[in-house]
């Protein structure tokens, strides 16, 4: 097998046509060169250089490997110079996974941010329920997740990051729509078309109608919080979705929101990673931009809060 430290001395003989300028190069001495060559020529069995007073020049087999061995240390360079980059958040990739929602309204400005800073970072953005982003994780399908916390997992860290509100929303022309405020117990009749299951939303709804002891009405369960908004919309039932991602509607009066009597209900939105694993640069680098930004903030106010500057530029 060629010895790498012989083809290198090698090498930079043949490319400056002098072990002399090679030692100095190589911070050795012109013997320890001579000595080197030697040693790769016995090993060959070939006779690599002919020397002509003080120069040497390569004879016909040397020419052939040293083409080969440029292309080796060219390569080396290469490597040295992708490592450099990936070091310097240069090159890379970040595999972040989120939910739907949030992929939706709070995702575009989080990934904005992120990109002014390290524009060469790839990012591969990955969309499921909580539960299915925290076992990506675990899968090492992806390295970090956005997500309400719908199970503990002994293999995850959680950082909490703020908490949304999910509201109340029907459509205008409802029977319960035009209360002041309405009761767990007067919901359970009617029909709801719920998130789906593994979802933090469905998490908290069901945890709501199960502390009242009634059970839950499902005429429907999808991922998609846009068709939830249309069947809602078109007094199919009601829901529960984050009040972020249907502010437009409300605006606009295509849906309402009546409070609940009982209590609030927050998604505790989350940071998340493998506690054992170690993050790449870029999915650390993502991590520290999210803290940064929550920084002395009140988790309940919200992403759209904590980041109200970008949001504005965002709008």
């Amino acid at each position: 097998m060629i010895n790498l430290h012989h083809l290198r001395v090698f090498y930079m003989a043949a490319k400056y046509e002098s072990c002399t300028a090679a030692a100095q190069k190589l911070c050795v001495t012109q013997p320890a060169i001579t000595a080197q060559i030697r040693k790769l020529e016995d090993q060959c069995s070939l006779k690599l250089f002919k020397k002509r007073g003080r120069n040497i020049h390569l004879t016909d087999e040397g020419t052939a490997l040293f083409h080969y061995a440029r292309r080796i240390f060219e390569c080396e360079r290469e490597v040295e110079d992708a490592i450099e980059e990936m070091r310097k958040l240069k090159r890379g990739v970040l595999r972040l996974g989120t939910t739907k929602t949030y992929a939706r309204y709070f995702m575009p400005v989080l990934i904005s941010t992120f990109h002014e800073t390290y524009p060469q970072i790839k990012i591969h953005l990955d969309e499921g329920s909580s539960l299915d982003m925290t076992q990506s994780l675990v899968g090492l399908k992806n390295e970090v997740v956005v997500i309400a916390m719908a199970a503990e997992n002994p293999a995850v860290t959680f950082i909490p990051l703020s908490h949304e509100k999910l509201v109340l929303i029907m459509a205008p022309s409802h029977p319960l729509a035009n209360k002041a405020a309405v009761s767990v117990r007067e919901l359970a009749g009617e029909p709801i078309i719920m998130k789906e299951a593994g979802s933090g939303t469905r998490l908290k709804v069901n945890g709501l109608f199960e502390r009242y002891g009634c059970d839950l009405n499902i005429l429907m369960e999808t991922s998609n919080a846009e068709f939830i908004k249309q069947l809602v919309q078109q007094g199919e039932g009601f829901s529960f979705l984050v009040k972020e991602a249907v502010a437009t509607e409300l605006q606009e009066k295509k849906l309402v929101s009546v409070p609940l009597m009982e209590e609030e209900l927050y998604l505790d939105v989350s940071i998340a990673y493998l506690k054992n694993e170690h993050l790449s640069r870029p999915a650390q680098a993502f991590v520290d931009i999210l803290l940064e930004m929550a920084q002395g903030k009140e988790p309940q106010r919200g992403l759209r809060e904590i980041m109200a500057r970008l949001f504005e530029n965002w709008k």
